[in-house]
């Protein structure tokens, strides 16, 4: 057990709110038992949902706020809602004031990554804020960002973003020097837009001692693990993500039809059920729930909002090791070794 960790909670976010999310921060506690909880949201409906987690209760405090974003609101909207007042803002603004470690919410992204924006601002130098996630592969599990914080990047975006995921990289997959790739329509040099074939030149020119610079990947390359990071603008990442998880869900639907279409089919999922089982285990989309936002002065972890609460506890989990092994360092040294020749970002436009 390294450091206690304090960690803020936006308990009204999600689609079912804090029945999912008390009981989710109940099983992180389970594990990780120096976490202690900031809770935001509505005092009188949190108070009796915590008197049922005697472990809980005791290593938290509720704070109480007087809105809740929805999940529909549009960013703009969530602002002048929930400026100052909302259970999302004072999750986030608790890492301003140095009062949590780490922010962690289920509510709705396009608001959270405008609120943490605003009110954390990005780390110098990074222009602009990235979404990363922990996507399962056939070797195990890479780093996929950015899936969905803003369209478009430069040059200059690419190489912090694969800076940014070498150091996530380090800390969840236990890589020293994580091999990165940049996500192209081939893997030769001649291929891809302008700004992924200039990042490509500035990534295999630095040399960064924190990471090892792979080349291009394509898309089948993600879910076969070829590197640990794997780069790409939010725009195109986001379709990725949300394809990979429709993709899931269709291998499922078929093979629960394939298992049930005859009683001989009913007796080999009989038989090879142990296999099945652990097939379901490595296609759950809980073990990777968390998305984590990097180029902010502070750690924001946004769980998937429907997830249960064994989905939730991952999140948790995920914002218990970017605060024990100081995520933000990691990326502030390394990041420092790519100042020179950098160009300001384009304006973008934030994912909903």
């Amino acid at each position: 057990m390294g450091k206690a960790v304090r960690i803020s909670l936006d308990a009204m976010g999600g689609d079912h709110g804090p029945s999912v999310l008390l009981p989710g921060a109940a099983l992180a506690l389970a594990k990780n038992p120096d976490i202690s909880f900031l809770m935001y949201g509505d005092e009188a409906v949190l108070k009796p949902l915590l008197a049922q987690h005697s472990a809980l209760l005791a290593r938290t405090q509720i704070i109480h706020a007087s809105v809740a974003i929805d999940m529909g609101d549009k960013p703009s909207q969530a602002l002048r809602k929930g400026l100052r007042v909302s259970s999302m803002w004072m999750a986030i603004e608790a890492l301003k004031k140095g009062e949590a470690d780490v922010c962690v919410s289920a509510g709705n992204t396009g608001a959270l990554m405008a609120m943490s924006k605003v009110c954390l601002n990005t780390m110098a130098p990074i222009d602009r804020p990235a979404i990363a996630c922990i996507w399962p592969t056939i070797r195990g599990e890479s780093i996929v960002l950015d899936v969905g914080a803003s369209i478009g990047a430069d040059a200059q975006h690419l190489v912090d973003l694969a800076i940014m995921g070498a150091a996530m990289a380090q800390i969840v997959l236990k890589v020293p020097r994580p091999s990165v790739g940049l996500l192209n329509v081939g893997v030769e040099e001649i291929k891809g837009i302008e700004e992924v074939k200039a990042a490509n030149r500035i990534l295999r020119e630095a040399e960064f001692a924190s990471l090892t610079y792979h080349g291009f990947v394509e898309g089948d390359d993600i879910g076969q693990g070829i590197v640990n990071v794997v780069v790409t603008e939010g725009f195109t990442g986001n379709i990725a993500l949300k394809t990979a998880e429709g993709t899931a869900r269709q291998i499922a639907t078929y093979l629960r039809e394939a298992m049930s279409s005859s009683w001989l089919s009913k007796l080999g999922y009989l038989l090879a059920r142990g296999a099945f089982a652990s097939l379901r285990q490595k296609m759950d989309p809980r073990r990777a729930n968390g998305g984590v936002f990097l180029g902010l002065n502070g750690i924001v972890i946004k769980s998937h909002g429907g997830t249960d609460a064994l989905g939730f506890c991952g999140a948790v989990d995920i914002a218990y090791q970017m605060a024990q092994n100081d995520l933000l360092a990691r990326i502030r040294d390394t990041v420092s070794q790519s100042q020179d020749g950098r160009q300001p970002a384009a304006d973008t436009t934030v994912l909903t």
